[in-house]
Parts: C-alpha cells; sequence; structure tokens
C-alpha cells in the first residue's frame, strides 16, 4: 500500500514538473504574440496639380516651356497645360475641366467673367499681330496703310490666304477684321485650316499665302513668309489671366495668377526671345481688371 502511495505521489508530481515546464516553454511566444504590430508607413500624398488651359500660341513660342519649371519648382505645383484656341480654352473653363485661363481675346475674356464663370482677371502682356505673306506680295499687301485695307487688297487680288478657323483669339481678330472691311471672305482663294498657329503658319508657308499669326508664334519659326503689315492699333494683341470661379483649387490656382502678374513673373516674360530673337516676344502688362 505504502509502495503504491508513493507511486503516485511520483508521478503526480512528475506531471507537475512537466507541466510547469510546457507552460514556461510557452510564455515567450504568447509574449512575442502580443506584442503590437509595426506602425504603417505614412502615405505618400500625390503632388498638387492645376490644368492650365490657353491658347496655342503661348505653348509655341515656347513662353511656357521657359516659365512653368521656374513657377513649378518654387510653389510645388504642377501645371497641366491644355493648348487650344481661346475659345476652346474659354470652354473648357466654363465647364469646369480648367482651373486657370491665359487667352487673348478680350471681349470674350469679359464676357467669361461677366457670366460668373470667371474672377480674379488680370491683364498680363501683349504683343502684336503680324498680317504675313510670301516675299513677293502677290496682292501689294505692304502698300497699305490699316489691316483693313490689307485684307481688301488680298481679297481684290483672290490672292490664298490661310485662316486658322478655330475659334481661337486670333481667328475672332481675323474675323474682325473682315468684318471691318465689310468682306465675307468665302471664294477657293481663302482656306481653313483648323487648327493652330504653328501648323497654319506651315500652311501658309507651303502654299505662298498670307496669314493673320500672333508675333511671338511667328518668330519663333522658320519660314519663308515676310512679314507684310504690322504696328497698326487694330492689330495690337493682349493676354489675360483668369482664375476659374468653379475651381476647386483655387489657392493653387491663385498662386500660378501671382507668378504671372508678380515682378519676377513679369520680368521674365519680358527678357524671354531677347537673347534668340533680339526682342522680347511679350510686353509685360500686369494689372487687375
Amino acid at each position: 500500500m505504502k509502495k503504491h502511495f508513493r507511486f503516485v505521489t511520483s508521478f503526480f508530481l512528475l506531471s507537475l514538473i512537466l507541466l510547469l515546464s510546457a507552460c514556461s516553454s510557452q510564455a515567450p511566444q504568447q509574449s512575442s504574440a502580443a506584442a503590437p504590430a509595426p506602425a504603417p508607413a505614412p502615405e505618400k500624398t500625390a503632388p498638387k496639380e492645376i490644368t492650365l488651359a490657353t491658347t496655342t500660341s503661348t505653348q509655341d513660342s515656347g513662353l511656357l516651356d521657359y516659365l512653368l519649371p521656374i513657377f513649378e519648382k518654387q510653389s510645388g505645383i504642377k501645371v497641366k497645360v491644355v493648348a487650344v484656341g481661346t475659345g476652346q480654352a474659354i470652354k473648357l473653363g466654363e465647364d469646369g475641366n480648367a482651373d486657370v485661363l491665359l487667352v487673348h481675346a478680350r471681349k470674350s475674356e469679359d464676357e467669361f467673367v461677366s457670366k460668373g464663370f470667371g474672377i480674379n482677371a488680370y491683364d498680363v502682356m501683349y504683343n502684336q499681330f503680324y498680317i504675313v505673306g510670301p516675299p513677293e506680295d502677290p496682292a501689294g499687301v505692304k502698300q497699305a496703310k490699316t489691316a483693313k485695307e490689307a485684307f481688301g487688297k488680298i481679297s481684290e487680288a483672290k490672292a490664298a490666304f490661310i485662316s486658322r478657323g478655330d475659334d481661337s483669339g486670333t481667328d475672332k481678330k481675323e474675323k474682325s477684321i473682315w468684318a471691318e472691311a465689310k468682306i465675307k471672305p468665302a471664294d477657293s482663294w481663302y482656306l481653313s485650316s483648323g487648327q493652330g498657329m504653328g501648323e497654319t503658319l506651315q500652311m501658309s508657308d507651303e502654299k505662298k499665302a498670307y496669314t493673320l499669326t500672333d508675333e511671338a508664334t511667328f518668330l519663333s519659326r522658320k519660314l519663308n513668309l515676310a512679314v507684310m503689315m504690322q504696328g497698326d492699333k487694330s492689330l495690337l494683341n493682349p493676354y489675360g489671366i483668369i482664375q476659374v470661379k468653379s475651381s476647386a483649387k483655387k489657392e493653387e490656382g491663385m498662386k500660378l495668377i501671382e507668378f504671372f502678374t508678380g515682378e519676377e513673373g513679369q520680368k521674365l516674360i519680358g527678357e524671354f526671345g531677347q537673347k534668340e530673337y533680339g526682342k522680347g516676344l511679350f510686353v509685360p502688362d500686369a494689372k487687375k481688371r
């Protein structure tokens, strides 16, 4: 009986020791499992971006390639450029698909603001339009004293004329000159490119035709066309910059406007083109409207 008791007692003690040993070996694992998970890495915020709807002349001339990298580096704001005709740029603003407009058709710009689509409108710069054509000047445009008279000579001679025909600021200016001359060009000599200024100039060069062009795009191209008329008051070409009222990025858009109209931006605009062409392609003229 005593032997049986000692056996039971020994077996119980041995079982207890094994149980305590097993619990001890599992303790570190339980401690490890209970440790808090590492904090997730902070999410990278996407860079701020705004959309600038603008005319092809600011893009084709190289002005935006010159200015925007400076603004982006200073502000940390990326600018997506949509270069179309002024009419299309304004439509993008009306539809809420742009944050800022940089265009050149003052009447249309004023309507955009008066209809409640735009705020914070500024004059920013100007240059001029040229009437250009083949150096031999078959229509005698160089003899004209005004743009209206020049267009009259082109119509009378039925000399080839290429219109942009894209509701751009240049197209609007051209149509206004025809209207002032009381001429409705519709014959075969009058062609529409339906394209930007660079492409229209190229087409005019190939066809030895006349066209109306902004100064900056013309000077930045190597063409066989010659300037037939410049300096007429009706050929003034002012540019405006406007914030789109419906934009959700008003703070970023205003920073771009402040850059274009501020001291540094105006200085850069005035310097653009001087080394390459011997003159600035745009004249800075910032003022709030």
